[in-house]
């Protein structure tokens, strides 16, 4: 194949090219670290290390725009990608001339941290909607005095697991509306949520707003860091969780979401239309499963990508590779899958859909999510197991190279890795 070099984007030109409002892949090609610190508003992370892993996923569509970006000084890093690319059949490669510094140069803003449009969204919705919130000390002093109320941490168990406020149930934010029936069946119950900052409390406390549930509904101030800062003591190691539903707790979740659907013109789809669009070559469109892991893991349509629990409202850019992509939102039975649809609308996405369950024509696959990894069609490797490599470190005979990010490797890696 004919290596085709990046073709050179100013400030400008890029500036024009994402308020033109189509399709646009705006990948940051640094590691993740280093990206937070300073990046476009809408640029995405993925890194160079990690692109043969998650372009596919990120990026399914080979001929859709994409624009590299990096430091002035990264420009090793925007040939290695851009010449990974072009091998595995991408052909709108560009790259921001000047990288990052000259975007800040032209007039522009950087943004530190991560999931940036999704908090900064969070944070223009407690805004305009005026969502009610409570402070650390006041829910303690209701605690105490044995008030009426439920805690719904609105994290994955994963984050829950580490640390949560005493009595909390994990309850992720897609699940809110679908469990809230069940979580607080008398309308006198204070309903407080919870994450570990700012955007999921609000986005989870406004979902309930807006899904018309009877309750009085909060959001904790700062999360669960605004609680340990308050000098509280916080729960670790739990495993609390929603309950199943119940017939009155479904139907009652059916009926607020229908509200919702309408309220926000939240479209479906029916199988066969979506099966057109998975097909367009000039068009990208994401199937995005927004149930539990486990639900996912048990059964799932073919070609969802699992987005659950709220994340992707919390991090679309972790989900969501491509600007101006079609969406479909797929669940059991559209409750889940129109309250995430409702928040991607108002995000500004405007081609958002929740896929019509009763018509897909084709049987469910299990196992968990398996994303297609460009660049190994041809290779072959031998394997060990764990006490072959353990007896060949300890003889000498081996070194064990542990590829995961840092962060993962600090929580836990062979010894010696």
């Amino acid at each position: 194949m004919t290596k085709r070099l990046p073709r050179a984007l100013t400030p400008r030109d890029l500036r024009e090219a994402i308020l033109a409002g189509g399709e646009l892949a705006l990948l940051d090609v640094r590691e993740t670290g280093v990206f937070s610190r300073a990046h476009l508003l809408f640029a995405v992370s993925l890194p160079l290390s990690r692109l043969e892993l998650r372009i596919v996923s990120m990026v399914p569509r080979k001929s859709v725009p994409i624009v590299l970006c990096a430091g002035a000084e990264d420009g090793g890093l925007i040939t290695g990608a851009a010449l990974k690319l072009n091998r595995f059949g991408y052909s709108g490669v560009a790259y921001l001339q000047g990288g990052i510094e000259a975007w800040r140069e032209a007039g522009y803003e950087l943004f530190s941290g991560v999931n940036v449009p999704s908090k900064a969204f969070g944070e223009f919705i407690e805004s305009i909607h005026g969502t009610p919130h409570i402070k650390a000390e006041e829910l303690h002093a209701m605690k105490a005095r044995g008030d009426d109320l439920v805690i719904l941490d609105s994290r994955p168990m994963k984050e829950f697991h580490k640390m949560n406020i005493p009595g909390g149930i994990d309850v992720p934010g897609a699940e809110l509306v679908y469990r809230a029936q069940d979580m607080a069946p008398d309308p006198e119950t204070l309903v407080v949520v919870n994450c570990a900052g700012r955007t999921r409390s609000i986005i989870g406390a406004q979902s309930l707003i807006n899904a018309g549930i009877p309750n009085r509904v909060v959001a904790l101030e700062n999360g669960t860091m605004g609680w340990y800062l308050a000098g509280f003591e916080l729960e670790r190691g739990c495993e609390r969780v929603y309950s199943e539903n119940s017939a009155n707790g479904l139907a009652a979740a059916k009926e607020r979401a229908e509200a919702v659907a309408a309220r926000f013109g939240v479209r479906s789809v029916d199988w066969v239309t979506y099966a057109q669009w998975r097909d367009d070559a000039a068009r990208t469109t994401y199937l995005l499963d927004v149930r539990s892991p486990e639900e996912y893991r048990a059964a799932h349509v073919p070609g969802a990508k699992p987005a659950p629990g709220g994340q992707l409202v919390q991090a679309t850019d972790e989900y969501v590779g491509v600007r101006g992509a079609r969406l479909v939102l797929t669940d059991d039975d559209g409750v889940r899958a129109t309250m995430g649809a409702s928040w991607l609308i108002q995000m500004g996405w405007d081609d958002v859909f929740v896929l019509d369950g009763s018509t897909v024509s084709t049987d469910r696959e299990s196992g968990p999510w398996r994303p297609p990894v460009l660049g190994i069609e041809d290779t072959v490797c031998e394997t060990v197991n764990a006490a072959e490599l353990k007896t060949a470190l300890e003889a000498g005979e081996a070194v064990a190279c542990d590829l995961a990010g840092s962060l993962d490797y600090r929580k836990g890696h062979i010894p010696g890795a």
